[in-house]
């Protein structure tokens, strides 16, 4: 990996060269996905199963484009058994820790007579991908799914895509069956995105959709925004190590490889204080590479967006962390809880040398559905806040309104809404004449 000394300008390249990876720099992508999306609402089913027989399997149609019962069961027969077990217990952990964020409505009342408060109520449905295609995803069935599950949503359904032969893989489906999905459609890519958002014959229409995948997912759930709600534009996946001297090399590199090999757009970035440490870990990742499966995309995803930063000091190293904003966060140092107190932009914080991010991917509960790009300055994970809405509630008795409506009305006048003065004022009309 490249080692590169941390400052003001090697930072700024870093950032814009990570800017480059944003699905907002793929313009030449943009104008097919319109396209299937715009064909896709107008044209409901005629268009998602053109497009579905297209790029996934020619004999999907509105007769088996939804999952049967059988093919559920028939998933079961095929998936292993100790994965059915390790799901088992990863969807335990995730709808434990997912419980936790349950919200509530609430109500306050005051002597004087106004009750004001908020009411909360789950989505009525709720769309989730899951991408197919480079590899399978199971986890992201279960860290799409709980969340809405226990937020209350009425429907949830899942689209992903199928194989040739016209099945989805087993362990995707075994996982929408153990999470809660009501409905498993076979379709991906754009015309999946628009089918949820807008509805056809076959397919209900969502009030949001989530999860992760390719572009063309991405640029299809902007441009269905509005029309439902979307959880965030994913891009490529990214891991950054902030270590010191303290940190195991060889854990670093192995950590850093674990998001490298999603594909050749992922990045890994460690930042240290640490020079030594920095060489260390340059020589173990180019010992992995040459061992791992996806070599081949770990090496391309190293070559144009891994680094290697070395810092002079750990506040000027804190500080690029909050600046580059990453999907994962790992925190090796002394004094990692110390060290995470300084950080305000990341999407998963893991501290510790025990701590690695395959842990947030798979098991330990908080979602791994996870803002990307930097977006971590403004996004969060997907959580059970996702799946439901808020309304606000006033109430206000005679009384209470007699006190105040003068503001009121001295407030909209003030804005030249006479309107809006005039709704308060016809309720004590006959005081005034």
């Amino acid at each position: 990996m490249r080692i590169v000394k941390l400052d003001a300008a090697s930072r700024q390249n870093l950032l814009d060269s990570l800017l480059k990876r944003s699905p907002n720099n793929y313009d030449q992508y943009n104008d097919t996905v319109i396209e299937i999306v715009n064909r896709v609402r107008k044209e409901g089913d005629q268009a998602l199963f053109e497009y579905t027989n297209r790029f996934d399997c020619e004999d999907i149609n509105a007769s088996n484009v939804l999952v049967t019962e059988a093919e559920v069961q028939e998933a079961y027969e095929q998936i292993d058994e100790r994965l059915l077990e390790t799901i088992r217990k990863s969807l335990k952990n995730i709808r434990d820790y997912h419980e936790k964020q349950r919200q509530y409505s609430w109500f306050d009342t005051t002597p004087e007579g106004t009750m004001l408060g908020q009411k909360v109520t789950p989505l009525s449905a709720a769309g989730v991908y899951v991408p197919g295609g480079k590899a399978v995803y199971p986890s992201s069935v279960l860290m799409n799914i709980v969340p809405a599950r226990i937020a209350g949503v009425d429907k949830i359904i899942m689209a992903t895509p199928c194989n040739r032969q016209g099945k989805v893989n087993p362990a995707v489906l075994v996982a929408a069956k153990e999470a809660g999905a009501d409905e498993v459609y076979k379709m991906g890519g754009a015309q999946a995105i628009a089918a949820m958002a807008f509805g056809t014959e076959s397919v209900p229409k969502v009030d949001k959709i989530t999860g992760p995948g390719n572009i063309f997912v991405a640029l299809a759930k902007k441009a269905v925004s509005g029309y439902v709600s979307i959880d965030s534009i994913a891009g490529p996946s990214e891991i950054l190590v902030l270590a010191d001297e303290t940190a195991n090399p060889r854990y670093v590199a192995a950590d850093l490889l674990s998001q490298a090999e999603h594909d050749e757009l992922a990045s890994a970035i460690l930042v240290t204080t640490s020079q030594e440490l920095a060489e260390k870990v340059s020589e173990e990742v180019d010992a992995f590479v040459k061992v791992l499966s996806r070599q081949e995309i770990g090496q391309k995803s190293l070559d144009h967006y891994g680094y290697i930063l070395v810092a002079d000091s750990m506040a000027d190293a804190i500080e690029t962390v909050n600046l580059i904003a990453s999907e994962h966060l790992e925190i090796m140092t002394r004094n990692p809880f110390e060290d995470m107190m300084k950080v305000r932009n990341a999407g998963a914080i893991f501290l510790g040398e025990n701590s690695s991010e395959p842990l947030g991917d798979y098991f330990a509960g908080p979602n791994h559905i996870l803002p990307t790009n930097g977006t971590a300055r403004f996004f969060s994970p997907v959580s059970v806040d996702d799946f439901v809405k808020k309304s606000s509630i006033i109430y206000y008795s005679r009384e209470a309104l007699q006190k105040v409506h003068k503001d009121i009305e001295y407030f909209a006048e003030n804005e030249q809404l006479t309107a809006h003065a005039n709704s308060i004022k016809v309720r004590f009309e006959d005081e005034e004449n």
